[in-house]
């Protein structure tokens, strides 16, 4: 069974219209990223609790928050870094989860981030304990140009630090971005085994933008993952990240419409593998 999410913030800043448009689509679950214009990072306790009110009395849950741990240089400033992870741990828990989504390390100026590998992983073991501590999981996900942008990235992460609070994301527009084949060069490499999370957009390989369109019409490879997933009957969240109007570094926008193809384009390739979704 599918469970389909959506970073709700590509449909506009307010929660009300989120929460509108995800329940016009049949979708019951936001991974918060950012309400009201600011980051679920820079959220107070007390913003978290209001929202966390407001979209139980929807009846909406919350199965990850969307932070940017990670998503920081590896000269940066990384105690102030792992402070703002105590947080976003902290949030999570009002919200009802122990899933945060992180990444691992754009490289310093002029560097290459392959080469530093040990900053990487000491980094990201630091991570680990911080959510062994606060009982949450950190889900990593495999964003462009950060030392999991690829999958032998992706694999040496997994194989250096084994635990239980680190799991995978999969997010094939990401690799398209990288010029990677998702199913070929990643999912068939290992990747498979080490995914407990999907971010679903999708990106032609011919578009020099980061603009996305709808699962299954770009390179993505979908359908190819979809069949696999059936046969292994997985089971799990898929969170609708479309960046059908807008992709930046932080943030994609789609609007109330075009989420509303996304959602259906998700719906349709779950139906053509025969995966059950709600």
């Amino acid at each position: 069974m599918i469970t389909i999410s959506a970073f709700a913030d590509e449909i506009g800043p307010e929660l009300g219209l989120q929460m509108d448009v995800c329940e016009a689509n049949g979708i019951k679950c936001i991974d918060v990223r950012n309400i009201d214009d600011k980051n679920v990072s820079k959220m107070s306790l007390d913003e978290v609790r209001g929202y966390h009110r407001q979209m139980a009395d929807r009846g909406f849950s919350v199965p990850c928050i969307g932070s940017p741990i990670g998503k920081i240089r590896i000269d940066e400033d990384f105690d102030a870094h792992l402070d703002l992870l105590k947080h976003c741990c902290d949030v999570a828990g009002e919200f009802g989860t122990r899933r945060i989504r992180v990444f691992s390390f754009y490289p310093s100026p002029g560097a290459d981030i392959m080469r530093q590998r040990g900053e990487v992983m000491e980094r990201i073991e630091a991570m680990v304990k911080v959510a062994e501590s606060a009982d949450a999981v950190l889900y990593h996900e495999n964003e462009s140009r950060i030392y999991g942008a690829k999958p032998e990235g992706v694999r040496d992460i997994f194989s250096t630090i084994r635990s239980d609070r680190l799991r995978g994301i999969f997010d094939p527009a990401n690799f398209v971005i990288e010029d990677i084949a998702p199913y070929n060069d990643g999912w068939c490499q290992g990747l498979a085994e080490l995914t407990g999370y999907f971010h679903v957009k999708d990106k032609s390989a011919s578009d020099n933008s980061e603009v996305c369109v709808p699962a299954g019409e770009g390179g993505g490879q979908f359908r190819e993952i979809f069949a696999d997933l059936s046969i292994r009957d997985w089971s799990g969240y898929m969170t609708l990240e479309p960046h059908m109007a807008v992709a930046g570094q932080f943030r994609g926008f789609t609007g109330p419409d075009l989420f509303g193809e996304a959602a259906s384009a998700l719906k349709t390739l779950c139906d053509e593998a025969g995966i059950a979704y709600e």
